[in-house]
């Protein structure tokens, strides 16, 4: 008879193995933006965030005689160079488009690689850091230091997440979250421990309509967890959009322009890396994509191709997750494994980048 519990827990184990090995194989390289030395900072934010286009939001046509308000300076606390984000309370507006408001950001847009723009069913992870100087004053309306925006659809002019400061009695530092077009407060803190600091951004996103969303800042000097959200159902997506970017600067109101100064926010070490996640109905769709036959067996075999895409490689792992071989297809689709010794393999086919299909393997 059959050990049911025994072989549900077998059959857990192969997902999860093939899962893995899945996941390493599609998952999309960290995309990461550090500053690199005075010179030339608008040209490398531009070579990460959207090579041969402009990421750059500065109000440098209202002040020109100051010239570019993003460069690049060496912080004597982290021991590395770091982005230095200027804004002035007069003349800077918000790109000459705007007066009520300032605008001194970089973002990812539709120019950006594809890497670099969240879509519904990827779970992202956006890192950085910033420090906000002595004396750092607030708007009584708005000063956003990072946004997550959707583009496309009636509803892309609202934030979707906002990490902002406001002016209070204390002053504030606020997350804020608009499913449609109305901005709620999920969270807020005193923004004081927060000036003269180094501090560490950890966003982890699942775009969709039932994502999830977490966030930690934490300080770089000693790791102390300073802010902290988390929710596991949250709508991550909206109607007719295109994809998620995010933003990272000063955009500041103007209504109340006494409670500003000339400011200067540092900024080091972004990051994006997307996460491919696979479910169970996935994993068994690969299987059935691609079968073996004879299977087990102790000579080549041969494979038939149901999905709509061609072969080109094909690589198999042994039981531990480690590369043993790597062919392309023969014509007669033969799979040589004449070198490979008795056990328990598996088979992945691909087609450039794309996982086609995925078998077990049972060598006897």
């Amino acid at each position: 008879m059959v050990n049911h519990k025994v072989s549900s827990q077998m059959k857990i184990k192969l997902y999860v193995f093939l899962a893995i090995i899945l996941i390493s194989q599609n998952q999309v390289a960290q995309v990461l933006l550090n500053a690199n030395g005075p010179g030339d900072t608008y040209e490398l934010i531009n070579a990460v965030l959207a090579p041969g286009y402009n990421v750059v939001e500065a109000p440098d046509c209202s002040h020109t005689e100051f010239g570019r308000h993003i460069d690049e300076v060496f912080d004597n606390e982290l021991n590395i160079n770091v982005f230095r984000f200027l804004i002035h309370t007069i003349p800077n507006n918000d790109r000459c488009i705007n007066l009520d408001r300032q605008r001194n950001e970089i973002k990812t847009y539709d120019k950006s690689p594809d890497n670099l723009l969240g879509v519904s069913g990827e779970k992202v992870i956006y890192k950085w850091k910033f420090k906000l100087p002595t004396g750092f004053q607030s708007s009584s309306s708005f000063t956003h230091i990072h946004q997550l925006k959707s583009v496309g659809g009636l509803l892309e002019s609202m934030p979707m997440y906002t990490l902002t400061t406001r002016k209070g009695s204390p002053d504030k530092l606020q997350l804020r979250y608009a499913e449609t077009s109305t901005q709620i407060t999920l969270k807020e803190t005193d923004l004081t421990p927060f000036i003269g600091t180094w501090v560490e951004v950890t966003e982890t996103i699942e775009y969709g309509l039932n994502g999830t969303y977490k966030i930690d800042i934490q300080k770089v000097s000693d790791g102390t967890l300073m802010f902290s959200y988390l929710n596991n159902s949250i709508v991550n997506w909206r109607a007719d959009a295109s994809f998620v970017r995010p933003k990272w600067g000063i955009y500041r109101s103007l209504n109340n322009p006494l409670n500003l100064r000339d400011e200067t926010l540092l900024f080091a070490n972004f990051s994006i890396e997307e996460l491919v996640t696979l479910s169970v109905k996935e994993i068994e769709l690969l299987q059935k994509n691609v079968i073996i036959y004879p299977n087990p067996s102790n000579q080549n075999v041969f494979f038939t191709n149901n999905s709509l895409y061609p072969i080109n490689s094909i690589e198999i792992f042994d039981y531990l997750g480690s590369v043993v071989k790597v062919l392309q297809p023969e014509s007669n689709r033969i799979i040589d494994i004449s070198n490979l010794t008795s056990g328990i393999y598996f088979v992945v086919f691909k087609n450039n980048q794309i996982n086609v299909g995925v078998q077990k393997l049972v060598i006897n």
